[in-house]
């Protein structure tokens, strides 16, 4: 009984981590290709510009963390050596940070919208969207730096005399950081990432007390008018709500699992794995609420449809 149990929820795994990983590189990959038929040369705005920084680091989550993980839990165990272990981390760490950084800007900059909006002030969003490119590649260029760090020190402490713990990966196992990297860590990673996540709820929820106050008042200007079609403005309301639900829930689940993994001094096989999962989530789905967001499909569709037609004509 025991065997069937653990052989049920190895398949179970082996199922979950390829369909994620499919589901993802193909979501991501479909918006990469939308923005690319779509917009060619032109010059994206500045809202698709944050979504395609998003996508890119979400698909170096994917390809980074979903792909080895897939081939480990399909029996391909230890393929890579110490350096190719800490450049996958590494790759995998940068693509997080950089998710939850451009994910906060994302917010930060629509709040900056409504709120312009709200007060007649244009000024701001022209400043928010002159500053936008520059703060994604600071993004970018820092989260490297810092994790770079990281990268090095093992690859340093390979070639001293301390004896360090493992840490199995199940494809790749390097050594642990120690207590002052611990520190650094913290310093430099997670309390920033805290301070993202924080920000995001903030200004999210700013925007979503804007939007329902001005639905408010439209419903009560056209009330006379008996109508009971649903506006935009309570449609930009539950997508925003649907946007940042699934990234604060997703990131939140992961961050509770990764905690209680690095608390625990034997965390159980299922444990471990079920964290792993997690921490694909909104890599993999993101960009579905994306597409439905923006309605990519209809457009993407239409677009082709002229491009074929084009050439029938030609």
């Amino acid at each position: 009984m025991p065997n069937n149990r653990m052989f049920f929820w190895t398949l179970t795994i082996k199922i979950i981590f390829l369909s994620l990983t499919t589901v993802g590189i193909l979501g991501n990959f479909s918006v990469f290709h939308y923005y690319l038929v779509c917009y060619g040369h032109c010059k994206l705005k500045t809202a698709d510009l944050i979504h395609v920084h998003l996508m890119a680091s979400n698909s170096l989550i994917i390809l980074s963390k979903g792909v080895p993980h897939t081939m480990a839990a399909f029996g391909l165990k230890q393929f890579l050596n110490n350096f190719g272990c800490r450049l996958i981390l590494y790759i995998e760490r940068v693509g997080r940070s950089v998710s939850i950084g451009t994910t906060c800007l994302l917010s930060v900059f629509r709040a900056i919208t409504i709120s312009q909006k709200e007060s007649c002030c244009k000024d701001q969003k022209v400043k928010a969207a002159k500053y936008i490119g520059c703060t994604l590649s600071l993004l970018w260029v820092s989260y490297m730096l810092i994790h770079f760090i990281f990268f090095v020190n093992p690859l340093i402490k390979r070639y001293s005399n301390n004896v360090t713990r493992k840490q199995d990966f199940g494809y790749c196992s390097t050594a642990r950081r120690d207590g002052i990297n611990d520190s650094l860590y913290a310093a430099l990673v997670v309390c920033p990432e805290i301070c993202l996540s924080l920000l995001m709820a903030r200004s999210s929820g700013s925007m979503i007390v804007v939007l329902y106050r001005h639905t408010q008042r439209v419903q009560h200007i056209r009330s006379t008018h008996g109508s009971s079609r649903t506006y935009p403005e309570s449609k930009a309301t539950q997508n925003i709500l649907v946007l940042v639900s699934t990234f604060l829930a997703f990131y939140t689940v992961s961050a509770i699992l990764q905690g209680c993994v690095a608390l625990l001094s034997n965390p159980s096989w299922l444990l471990v794995n079920i964290t792993h999962l997690s921490s694909l989530c909104f890599p993999c789905f993101g960009p579905f609420v994306l597409i439905n967001h923006y309605s990519m499909v209809s457009r993407l569709s239409l677009v082709l449809m002229r491009n074929i037609n084009s050439v029938i004509l030609k």
